[in-house]
């Protein structure tokens, strides 16, 4: 119950439940980390904090706009005023729009790469000057199975996380003397708040995702949570560099 206490850990997209970011919030929280949440969803922070702060954590939340640059200079500085410094980020705030290229607008493909990479950039430039200040750290962007296979429809997703992947091995040559490691996590189907709309929408399609996984299921979000939790603990103390993919053997296919 201790593998991350007194760590301070800012995850991003923590608001939604099920999600991936809320349950990487909980087990760290589990863990012993202070937390900084962030998410464009005020009300879900909210339940959130209130959820995290009865288990025993110290939480502060912040709406943030993951794009917006002055925006992540506030959550850091924050960050730093409340807890004395920053030790894990988790880059986990992300958007997909699923639909074949030829009905791409270019809207689509820039609010994709805003969210998916342009965010993934500015958090971890600007959380490294602040980690260097703490001693080195951990850095986990979430990527997906997407970035490691072309899949129809999520084309313009997989650039942003194919992007996200190789960004993380850069960081993490670029860092290792300063005691920081990155790494890009990839899960596959996991079933999470964005899979809702394809459930109620077309119940039986769904139901037939889970075959495409050698483990005959969808993932469950703490599955991913726990190896984020792996990543950014000092049990990964010799990972930097690397993709770990969370998606049932689904690619091994």
């Amino acid at each position: 119950m201790s593998r991350l206490l007194n760590k301070v850990a800012i995850i991003t997209g923590a608001a939604s439940n099920p999600g991936l970011g809320h349950a990487t919030a909980v087990r760290f929280a589990q863990e012993g980390a202070k937390l900084v949440l962030t998410d464009i969803d005020l009300v879900g922070l909210a339940v959130a904090e209130k959820e995290l702060t009865a288990m025993g954590a110290e939480v502060l939340t912040m709406e943030q706009n993951v794009v917006d640059e002055q925006r992540w200079q506030e959550v850091i500085d924050a960050t730093v005023e409340r807890f004395g410094g920053l030790d894990i980020l988790v880059n986990n705030a992300g958007i997909a729009v699923m639909r074949p290229i030829s009905e791409y607008s270019v809207a689509d493909y820039d609010l994709q790469m805003d969210v998916n990479i342009r965010s993934v950039f500015l958090g971890c430039k600007k959380a490294l000057p602040a980690m260097i200040a703490s001693g080195g750290g951990s850095i986990v962007n979430m990527s997906s199975v997407a970035a490691l296979r072309g899949i129809p429809g999520v084309s313009v997703y997989g650039i942003a996380k194919a992007g996200v992947q190789i960004f993380s091995k850069s960081i993490a040559l670029e860092h290792a003397a300063d005691g920081i490691r990155c790494n890009s996590l990839h899960p596959g189907l996991i079933d999470t708040n964005i899979q809702n709309d394809s459930r109620r929408d077309n119940p039986d399609e769904f139901e037939k995702l889970g075959d495409t996984v050698p483990f005959g299921r969808m993932g469950y979000p703490v599955e991913v949570a726990n190896c984020v939790l792996f990543l950014a603990s000092d049990e990964s103390s010799y990972v930097t560099g690397t993709e770990l993919v969370v998606d049932g053997g689904l690619i091994a296919k």
